[in-house]
C-alpha cells in the first residue's frame, strides 16, 4: 500500500504555483510571463506561424480595435463540463462545490471571478475526488491512460499518458519540463508498486494546476499598437472551444491548432462551423439563452424547473437549428412545445404526449419565448411579480440599457405599502411621482404589461394576493416609438416581442450579449467597431443565430487582446 502522505506531499510540490496564483490572482495579465504558461505560448506560436523570428505580431488587420481582457477562470459549468471531456466524469461536482460565479448575465466574466482560500481548498479536494473516482473505473481509466502498463516502471506508457492528458487538460502541448516533473512522479508508483499510484498524482495534480484551471492567453505584442497582443493557435483553440462548447478542446481542435489553421479568419470559420454541428455546440447555444433570459437556475421546484426549461429549450432549438429561422421568430413563434401537464397549466389542448410535442397556441395570446414560463420566472420578488423588476430585466437583457440602481436609502426589501386599495397598481403610484418616477417610468410600465402572467407562466385576470383587483394588462415601454400608433405601448408578452422586434434595438443587445458571453468580459469602447460590423451582418444575412456565432468567432478581434490598464 502507498504511503498516502508522501504521495500528497508529490502532488503540492507539483502546484506551488497554483496555490500562489489562486491566492493573489487579480484576473490581469502582464506582458512578461514565466513558468508553464509562457513556455507553452512559444511552442503555440511556433506551430501557428503567426509571429515571426522578432516576436512580434505580423500581418495585423488594419484599424483592429480590441477591448481589454483578462485572466479567465473556468466557471462551475465549464469546470464540469472539462472533467466530463478529459475523464469521462459527468458528476458534475464543481457546481455544487465550487464558489457560486456572479451572473450578470453570463458566468465567465472574468471580473467578477474572485480568489478566495475556499477556492484553493475546494479545487484540491475537486481534483482529489476525480482521481479517486476514475481509479474506481477500470473502463474510464484504461481509457483515459490510453495504454496499458506492463508493470509500476512502464515509463514509455507513462510519458505517452502524461503528454495526452495534459495536453487536453491545459489546451497545450505541456513544455519539456513540465512532461518530466510529471513523468517524475512514477517514482512514487514504482514505490507503492502500482502503476496506477502515479496516474492518481498526475491527474490530482494537473486537475490543481493553473494552467488547467484558468485560460491563459498571452499571445505576442503587435507592433505599432501599445497593448495589443495576437494570440497563439492554441490560445485561439481554447477561445473557440470555451466559447462554443464551454469545455476544453478536443483532440481534433488541438490538431489543427498545431498546424497553424487557427490563425486566420477562415479557419477558424471553418472550425467553428464543427463545433456548432456537434451535441456540445447545441448545448452551448441553450445555456447561453439559459444565462441571458435568467432562466438557467429557476425559483421553483425541481420538477417544475425541468419542466419549464425543456419548453424553452426545445424552442431555442427549433428556431436555431431546426428551422435555421430568422432569429426574431424566436419571440413571435407560434406554438410551443408541452407535454400533457405542461399544456393544461397553460390552458391549451393537451397534445397527447408525456415527452413532449408541438401545440399551436392558435387564439390564445401567447407567442415566442416571452410568453414561456422559464423567461417570465425573472422578476419574482416577495413572492409575486414585480413590475420594477420585470422592467429591468427587459431594458438589461433584451435592449442592453442601463437603469440605474435604486438610491441607498431606498428600502428594496420591502413591498410598496398598501395605500387606498390592496391593488398593485396603485401601490406602486408612489413610484410614479417624485424622485423615483424617472427610473420607474422606464421600468413600471413595461412590467405591468406582464402582469397578467404569473411568477410561472399562468395566466391571472386577477390578482393573487388581492382578488377584488382585476389586471388591466396594459403596458408601454417609455420612450419607444414603435408599434402601429408609435406610442410604445402593448399587452402581455407576444405583444411586447412584437415591440422589440419593431424598435429595431433587439438585434444590436443580442450581437452585445453574444460578445460578452464569447469573450467572457463586458464590451468597451474599442470594442465598438467590431459589435457594429457583427450587428451590420447579422441584420444583412438573414438574422440566423448559428451564423452569427461563427461570425463572432471569424471576427479579427476573436485572435487578439488587449492588456488591461493597472490601477
Amino acid at each position: 500500500m502507498e504511503d498516502r502522505t508522501s504521495l500528497r506531499s508529490a502532488t503540492t510540490l507539483l502546484v506551488p504555483l497554483a496555490f500562489s496564483l489562486l491566492s493573489a490572482c487579480t484576473g490581469k495579465i502582464s506582458d512578461v510571463h514565466a513558468g508553464a504558461a509562457g513556455a507553452g505560448v512559444g511552442a503555440g506560436t511556433a506551430g501557428s506561424g503567426a509571429a515571426g523570428s522578432t516576436g512580434v505580431a505580423m500581418n495585423v488587420p488594419v484599424g483592429l480595435a480590441v477591448g481589454a481582457s483578462g485572466l479567465h477562470r473556468l466557471s462551475r459549468i465549464e469546470y464540469d463540463n472539462s472533467l466530463r471531456d478529459l475523464l469521462g466524469d459527468t458528476t458534475r461536482p464543481g457546481f455544487g462545490k465550487l464558489p457560486e460565479d456572479v451572473n450578470d448575465p453570463f458566468d465567465n466574466d472574468y471580473k467578477t471571478q474572485l480568489v478566495s482560500g475556499a477556492l484553493v481548498a475546494t479545487a484540491e479536494t475537486l481534483a482529489t475526488d476525480a482521481s479517486t473516482r476514475l481509479l474506481a473505473d477500470p473502463t474510464r481509466r484504461d481509457t483515459v491512460v490510453g495504454c496499458k502498463p506492463t508493470g509500476p516502471s512502464d515509463g514509455k506508457c507513462m510519458d505517452a499518458f502524461v503528454r495526452a492528458f495534459g495536453r487536453r487538460a491545459f489546451r497545450r502541448p505541456l513544455t519539456a519540463d513540465e512532461v518530466a516533473a510529471y513523468v517524475g512522479l512514477q517514482s512514487f508508483a514504482v514505490e507503492a508498486g502500482d502503476f496506477y499510484a502515479g496516474v492518481d498524482l498526475v491527474v490530482r495534480a494537473v486537475l490543481q494546476d493553473p494552467s488547467f484551471l484558468y485560460r491563459v492567453e498571452v499571445g505576442v505584442p503587435v507592433a505599432g499598437q501599445a497593448g495589443v497582443y495576437q494570440l497563439d493557435n492554441y490560445e485561439i483553440g481554447a477561445r473557440l472551444s470555451y466559447f462554443l462548447w464551454g469545455t476544453t478542446p478536443s483532440n481534433e481542435l488541438l490538431d489543427l491548432a498545431a498546424a497553424g489553421a487557427l490563425a486566420t479568419s477562415a479557419g477558424r470559420r471553418t472550425a467553428a462551423t464543427k463545433l456548432l454541428a456537434d451535441a456540445r455546440g447545441a448545448d452551448r447555444v441553450r445555456s447561453f439563452h439559459s444565462f441571458w433570459l435568467g432562466y438557467h437556475q429557476l425559483p421553483v421546484d425541481a420538477q417544475l424547473g425541468d419542466m419549464l426549461r425543456a419548453e424553452t429549450d426545445a424552442l431555442v432549438t427549433r428556431v436555431v437549428f431546426e428551422k435555421k429561422a430568422d432569429y426574431l421568430e424566436l419571440f413571435r413563434w407560434p406554438e410551443t412545445f408541452l407535454t400533457d401537464a405542461a399544456a393544461t397549466r397553460y390552458g391549451l389542448p393537451a397534445p397527447g404526449s408525456t415527452t413532449g410535442a408541438w401545440v399551436p397556441y392558435g387564439p390564445n395570446p401567447r407567442r415566442g419565448i416571452l410568453s414561456h414560463g422559464a423567461v417570465l420566472a425573472t422578476g419574482a420578488k416577495f413572492d409575486d411579480t414585480s413590475p420594477t423588476l420585470r422592467g429591468v430585466f427587459v431594458r438589461n437583457r433584451l435592449l442592453c440599457q442601463i437603469v440605474p440602481p435604486p438610491p441607498p436609502n431606498v428600502m428594496v426589501d420591502q413591498p410598496p405599502p398598501a395605500t387606498t386599495t390592496r391593488c398593485k397598481i396603485d401601490r406602486y403610484a408612489a413610484h410614479r411621482a417624485g424622485g423615483c418616477a424617472g427610473c420607474h417610468s422606464l421600468t413600471d410600465g413595461i412590467g405591468f404589461g406582464l402582469e397578467n402572467y404569473d411568477r410561472t407562466g399562468l395566466y391571472r385576470a386577477t390578482e393573487a394576493a388581492a382578488p377584488e383587483c382585476a389586471i388591466a394588462g396594459a403596458g408601454q415601454i417609455v420612450g419607444s416609438t414603435a408599434g402601429p400608433t408609435g406610442d410604445g405601448k402593448f399587452n402581455g408578452p407576444a405583444g411586447l416581442g412584437e415591440l422589440l422586434i419593431a424598435s429595431g434595438g433587439l438585434e444590436g443587445c443580442v450581437v452585445t450579449q453574444l460578445f460578452r458571453m464569447a469573450h467572457g468580459r463586458r464590451e468597451t469602447s474599442d470594442d465598438t467597431p467590431a459589435l457594429a460590423t457583427l450587428t451590420d451582418g447579422f441584420k444583412k444575412n438573414g438574422r440566423t443565430f448559428d451564423a452569427l456565432m461563427i461570425d463572432v468567432a471569424g471576427a479579427d478581434a476573436f485572435g487578439y487582446r488587449r492588456l488591461e490598464t493597472m490601477p
